[in-house]
């Protein structure tokens, strides 16, 4: 089975967490992309919801599939945030932001009572680090913001330089108007660690470590769907 199929899988299995009348966070990503269609068919279908985005992006695609996107501020907590992660490790650890939502997406995800992460199975992986972990930054004086990264990062035994993300040649800009820096980590031994020691670097907005967040994966698999817990 292919990766999209898996994708496909984990994403509309979703769909049964979702009941009527909830307001539900929508996440970024491709396998965030099948969940998305599957609220609008059941909205279609008559099932009420007040849905909230992670990103432009996810927004985008709900209003061409005729849904409605509320503001945060205006709906406050959600019952349940869908979104997608670019690795899944043990107990539910995640690295997230592969599409540049990073911060967007934590700041729905913390809102929410229960968080669903969906994906295919190659994203479950034993150690976190193999995908390049994403950290938003400010940009004004950021050449200074990741040497004292890079300082962090060799008191985590992390050699590798961030490298700065970039679309067609130029600065990829996120939503919120930062930039994103991706660390080639290999093996994140103490997530925990790395993720405070980055969250208090001056300049750091936030940074793509999904910790003690989601409730339950739905892995897509050649066998149908894989439920994992923390």
């Amino acid at each position: 089975m292919s990766a999209d199929i898996q994708k496909q899988t984990a994403g509309l299995a979703a769909i049964d967490h979702i009941r009527d009348g909830m307001k539900v966070g929508l996440g970024t990503g491709s396998t965030a992309a099948w969940f998305v269609k599957a609220v609008a068919d059941e909205v279609q279908a008559g099932m009420t919801l007040t849905l909230v985005s992670t990103s432009v992006q996810t927004a985008q695609l709900a209003k061409s599939l005729g849904l409605e996107i509320k503001d945060i501020n205006d709906v406050g907590r959600l019952d349940v945030c869908v979104d997608g992660a670019d690795e899944i490790g043990p107990g539910l650890s995640l690295i997230k932001g592969g599409g540049g939502a990073l911060l967007r997406e934590k700041l729905i995800w913390e809102m929410a009572d229960r968080c669903i992460v969906i994906a295919d199975a190659a994203k479950h992986v034993p150690v976190l680090g193999a995908f390049a972990l994403p950290i938003e930054v400010e940009p004004f004086a950021y050449k200074g913001t990741i040497n004292r990264v890079t300082d962090v990062l060799s008191e985590f035994d992390i050699t590798k330089m961030p490298i700065l993300r970039k679309k067609s040649g130029e600065p990829f800009v996120t939503d919120g108007g930062n930039l994103i820096f991706d660390i080639a980590c290999g093996e994140i031994h103490d997530p925990s660690g790395l993720a405070n020691a980055l969250k208090a670097t001056t300049g750091v907005v936030d940074h793509g470590l999904f910790l003690d967040l989601a409730d339950i994966a739905l892995i897509g698999t050649d066998e149908g769907v894989e439920v994992l817990h923390p």
